[in-house]
């Protein structure tokens, strides 16, 4: 339930017989957030300097963020109210322009001024957020500034022009703070706006799918800001400004969505995976983009069923906290969730998520009866093959699973790194991998790793994806160990049957390494209760959420428990089941898994004794399974 210091309107279980929530919560929850942040604003309000640690651009770079992220949600409350809100809420944004763009105000940390706009400047990012609440409040905010400020805020934004940004989605930065530049008559670059637009397209993969910037770099940024700013700039170059791309986005958009609601748990929570999941309720952005530019393929129910699941979700794990802020982390603060680029305020992209304030209320999303999501309505399989994802909803558990054959965020050609919220073989809405570093660096959970005599477990690097369809999904990548100059294959399958994951292991490896390999990893704030026999181990939560693996075929019959502490976005206390196999003979081996997880009760050796497996000799001999219900697969 959330926490006292939240007052929320009455639920309405007719309108919204799922979540309760109507638009009425949604404001309340953007005007607390709003007015938590009052105290920690500078004397002008051109920054908000938040507590907690500090990004690697500094505590003025920051304090810019927090004005900068707060302000898009503070212009999509305004705009959406028709300008009917508490006039200090306008006040404060207005001044904040003011004396943000005062360079008589000072600079550093006894100033107020923002930092100027340079070239990769983490600047460019909050200028963006700028431009989209100028854009939408401009009625009662740009248009009521002083002649001189507009002066000072063109002269602040003219930065972007003919500047240098990151390869990525920071191109889109520069598009919409240009367009809006444009849209005031002030001097803009029409070549960094259609060269920010004509790069995307490098990097659309199809099926609406985009990767942010070259390589496989799939995760929320593909919602929250590769479909999300070229139709906030469409809005802002008008149908007769954006030469026909704005069709194309929205179309894009609309495949997006057909499938994204996958993402989405029966308890509002998003599959945790990628970077910046501490922007959270920002999942739901693109969601509301798709009624907003008039392209969802999604009834309106589901919209608001879908977004507000997600927002009563965190605020029922505590989020925002009892001061009314948002942590750096997933519930509570927990910073290995966090990049070093994270900072107080960067949380405060979260504001996205309320890109529905800009519905009027008589919208069908606002007014029309809250619709299932897809993981309520019956078990789900999803193909994702431009991703290389699979996604598994199970109706009686409302647990949905990604598994991950495709997306490693790294660049397709040179030195590849592992990071925890894209190397692993799969990822829920139930659970976290073990992210902070000193689990990591024993990478245990859904990982298959060769561990090197002396202990050091290979790592999955790059990825490279080999197919993905029906229930099917597998990849290859190359296990280092010290010691030795070559790499070792690992082509590993996964095929989905009702609520299991079938895990088959191609392996290529010298004589004497041990073979490991994980489930997923449960996390409770309590403690996790745990058990193992002969070829399977279990872990469960104090909420019933278990974790299983069971071997076989491959493995010998040791099995273990990887107990952590502080090191999952879940809770204090984690574990992860996994199987071993030591001494092997070196050469080519096969290695299955039953991987499980759900809140069902489960019985590891029953499950064992119930399912058979049978494997060719050779390299890369055939493995055919059987299921209790006869149903068999051949891999």
């Amino acid at each position: 339930m959330p926490a006292p210091h939240l007052s929320l309107p009455p639920t309405d279980r007719v309108l919204s017989p799922l979540t309760g929530w109507t638009r009425a919560h949604w404001e309340a929850l953007a005007d607390r957030q709003l007015e938590a942040l009052v105290p920690y604003a500078t004397p002008g309000f051109a920054q908000y300097r938040l507590p907690g640690r500090a990004s690697w651009s500094g505590v003025v770079s920051d304090g810019l963020e927090g004005f900068a992220r707060s302000f898009l949600l503070a212009s999509f409350r305004i705009a959406g109210a028709g300008g009917d809100v508490d006039p200090r809420l306008v006040e404060r944004y207005a001044e904040g322009l003011t004396t943000g763009t005062d360079r008589g105000r000072g600079s550093g940390l006894d100033g107020e001024a923002w930092p100027e706009l340079t070239d990769c400047s983490q600047q460019m990012v909050e200028a963006a957020s700028i431009a989209i609440g100028l854009h939408e409040t401009r009625p009662w905010i740009w248009d009521k500034l002083d002649s001189r400020v507009q002066e000072r805020i063109v002269d602040w934004f003219s930065g972007f022009v003919g500047g240098r940004t990151w390869d990525n989605n920071w191109r889109l930065f520069q598009v919409v703070s240009e367009q809006f530049l444009a849209s005031v008559g002030a001097p803009y670059s029409q070549t960094d706006i259609d060269g920010g637009l004509d790069r995307i397209e490098d990097w659309y993969v199809g099926d609406g799918w985009y990767t942010d910037g070259d390589g496989r770099n799939f995760d929320y940024y593909i919602g929250w800001a590769m479909h999300l700013y070229p139709l906030l700039w469409a809005r802002m170059a008008g149908p007769d400004g954006d030469g026909g791309r704005a069709k194309v986005y929205r179309e894009r958009l609309s495949q997006f969505l057909t499938t994204y609601p996958h993402f989405f748990g029966g308890d509002g929570a998003p599959v945790h995976q990628g970077r910046s999941l501490t922007y959270r309720f920002a999942a739901t952005a693109p969601v509301w983009m798709g009624a907003l530019a008039d392209c969802t393929p999604l009834e309106p129910g589901l919209t608001r069923r879908l977004a507000s699941g997600t927002a009563r979700h965190f605020v029922e794990c505590g989020v925002p906290d009892e001061r009314g802020l948002l942590p750096l982390g997933w519930y509570g603060t927990f910073l290995p969730t966090t990049q070093p680029y994270s900072g107080p305020a960067s949380p405060y992209w979260a504001s996205k998520g309320f890109l529905g304030l800009l519905l009027p209320a008589d919208h069908p999303v606002w007014t029309e009866r809250e619709a299932q999501l897809p993981v309520e309505r019956s078990e789900q399989y999803t193909a994702l093959p431009a991703p290389g994802w699979l996604l598994h909803g199970t109706p009686h558990d409302g647990i949905v699973r990604l598994i991950n054959h495709g997306s490693d965020h790294n660049p397709l050609e040179g030195p590849a790194t592992d990071d925890p919220h894209y190397a692993k073989l799969a990822y829920s809405t139930a659970t976290a991998p073990e992210s902070a570093p000193h689990a990591w660096r024993r990478t245990v959970d859904n990982h298959v790793a060769l561990v090197a005599r002396d202990g050091t477990p290979s790592r999955r690097r790059r990825i490279h994806p080999i197919s993905c369809a029906g229930r099917v999904a597998s990849s290859r990548h190359d296990a280092q160990l010290p010691g030795f100059d070559e790499e070792f294959p690992i082509e590993s399958t996964t095929v989905l049957h009702g609520p299991w994951e079938i895990r088959v292991h191609r392996v290529q490896a010298p004589a004497g390494v041990t073979v490991r390999e994980g489930g997923y990893a449960v996390a409770d704030e309590t403690s996790v209760h745990a058990e193992r026999g002969p070829g399977w181990a279990l872990t469960r939560t104090e909420s019933g959420v278990t974790s299983a693996v069971v071997a076989l075929h491959g493995w010998d019959e040791e099995s273990g428990i990887a107990r952590e502490v502080e090191a999952n976005a879940y809770g204090p206390h984690s574990a992860t089941p996994y199987l071993r196999s030591t001494g092997h003979l070196g050469g080519s081996g096969v290695h299955v898994t039953l991987a499980v997880l759900t809140r069902d009760v489960v019985h590891p050796q029953a499950l064992r004794e119930s399912i058979s497996c049978e494997a060719d000799p050779g390299d890369g001999g055939q493995v055919r399974i059987t299921f209790p219900d006869g149903g068999t697969v051949t891999v």
